[in-house]
This record gives C-alpha cells, sequence and structure tokens, in this order.
C-alpha cells in the first residue's frame, strides 16, 4: 500500500510550519504510533486528546494540520492492523543523507517511545519480549555516533530500522485492540 502524497514529510512539515508547531514530523508520526500501538482507543476521536497533549500543550490543531493528522493516524492503524499493508515509520526517504536517516530514526523513536508510556502506565507488565524491545528501542533512541555514507553504515541502518519497525508491529499485537473474530464465529455457527 503507497503511502499518500498528503501524508509524507513535506506535507506534514508544511502543515506543522504552518500552525507554528516546532515538531518535526518524524515526532508527530512516532508519538502517534506509540499511542495507537499503546493501546489509544481507536474509535471515535479519544485518540485525538492525549495526541494534543504530545504535539500542541493540548490545544486543538488548526483544521488543515487536523485532518492531515486524522488521515495519518487511519492510515497507521490500517498498516499495523494489517501485516500485508506494510507498515513502516514515517521517515526521510534513501535520497537523504545517512546521518539525517540516522537522526530521524532516533526521533521517531523517541517519540513513539513517549507515546506508548503516556497511554500504558503498565509498561512493566508487559511480556517479557515487549519489555525487551522497549529496553532496546530506549537504547536506539539514544543513538548519536558519526555515520559515514558507507554499505556498512546503511546496511546497520536498515537493520535497526527493521527492528523498529517490528518492534512497533510487535507492542500493537500486545497492546492494541483484539482481532476481530467476527468471521470465525460466523463460521461456527451451525443452523
Amino acid at each position: 500500500m503507497a503511502t499518500p502524497p498528503s501524508l509524507r514529510i513535506e506535507s506534514l512539515k508544511t502543515a506543522l510550519d504552518a500552525a507554528e508547531i516546532g515538531q518535526h514530523p518524524v515526532e508527530v508520526h512516532g508519538a502517534l504510533v506509540g499511542l495507537i500501538c499503546g493501546g489509544v482507543e481507536q474509535t471515535g476521536d479519544l485518540w485525538i486528546k492525549p495526541l494534543f497533549d504530545l504535539m500542541n500543550d493540548g490545544q486543538p490543531l488548526p483544521t488543515a494540520l487536523h485532518q492531515l493528522v486524522c488521515e495519518l493516524f487511519q492510515d497507521s492503524v490500517a498498516r499495523l492492523s494489517d501485516f500485508d499493508f506494510g507498515f513502516m515509520p514515517l521517515l526521510p526517504e534513501e535520497e537523504e543523507p545517512l546521518s539525517h536517516r540516522v537522526e530521524a530514526l532516533s526521533l521517531w523513536t523517541q517519540s513513539f517511545l513517549t507515546g506508548i508510556a503516556i497511554i500504558q502506565p503498565k509498561l512493566n507488565n508487559a511480556s517479557a519480549e515487549v519489555r525487551e524491545v522497549i529496553k532496546d528501542l530506549a537504547d536506539i533512541a539514544q543513538v548519536e555516533f558519526d555515520v559515514t555514507d558507507d554499505e556498512e553504515s546503511e546496511t546497520a541502518y536498515i537493520e535497526l530500522l527493521e527492528f523498529v519497525r517490528i518492534a512497533a508491529i510487535l507492542c500493537y499485537s500486545e497492546f492494541g485492540p483484539e482481532p476481530s473474530h467476527e468471521e470465525s464465529d460466523d463460521a461456527a455457527v451451525i443452523h
């Protein structure tokens, strides 16, 4: 599933700048995905308040940015809930210098951890696997190193990105809504 043009970093950055919100698009997406993966209520607009708290000190967003964030929420939920849609953190394209992509991955991960911690205060009660993943994500969020644009560094970045992607999916599977069993329930009914 291709990312709609309206949900690309450039579109989100333009809307954030117009609203004078000093966050990078990767931070907004990271926090949003953290909230989703932490189990924020997905029905209605109950997810908006915790995001507004993180993005804009609890203040409403201008209409254009609000609409864009709602689209980003729907897109992220769809990608997380259906493995075939291919969830991926919203990060700079591979044409960007590797140092920018590494910094963006660190920012995304920091924001993801903030989002998940706000909505899921019982992280200590999570499965051992999720607790380990959260610990590893905290290490990735603190990553600070000089990156050279070589194949070895690119491979290391791709491995980190894949780990972060799978970690988000794992957290969603643990804290997110229960999968719908309507089809299997209907099949089990014998008339």
